[in-house]
């Protein structure tokens, strides 16, 4: 079993770190941490994805964002990645992670998870859902204890 995931996407205020917290509630025994390859450093999660995520029950309180570098990912043993494009661009950053780079909607369709910034929150709340679904997948493959 992985012990240490990182969670991507490009701002580090929406998609991973919503993502984070999910995988955290869902396999607490994991270290879950979040980047962006193109962040916005020092902010905190976006408020429209704060409000949907916390309406779940997720809290989103203490993120901020951080930028996504190789070091970052080395100390993680798997990286999800919202999308084919992100994982693209973390193996041209750093080669050597390619291999240890996924999707986080891996085995819910593999698609890639779209990008709610600046868009309603109808939308936030459809990323939402997609993330939580993914979260329970990899929770069930990772045979968590206490997957939700």
């Amino acid at each position: 079993m992985f012990r240490s995931v990182l969670v991507v996407c490009v701002g580090n205020i929406c998609r991973s770190p919503v993502g984070e917290r999910l995988l955290r509630a869902r396999m607490p025994e994991l270290s879950v941490g979040s980047a962006g390859l193109a962040a916005l450093e020092g902010h905190p999660a976006d408020a429209i994805s704060t409000a949907v995520a916390e309406a779940h029950g997720v809290a989103m309180a203490g993120h901020v964002a951080r930028q996504f570098t190789p070091d970052l990912g080395m100390a993680a043993e798997v990286i999800l990645a919202m999308e084919p494009g992100h994982k693209h661009e973390i193996a041209r950053i750093a080669p050597h992670l390619a291999g240890r780079t996924l999707l986080y909607d891996q085995w819910t369709g593999a698609s890639g998870i779209a990008d709610p910034y600046q868009r309603p929150k109808e939308f936030h709340e459809a990323v939402f859902d997609r993330l939580a679904a993914a979260a329970d997948a990899w929770a069930q493959r990772l045979g968590s204890k206490d997957n939700r």
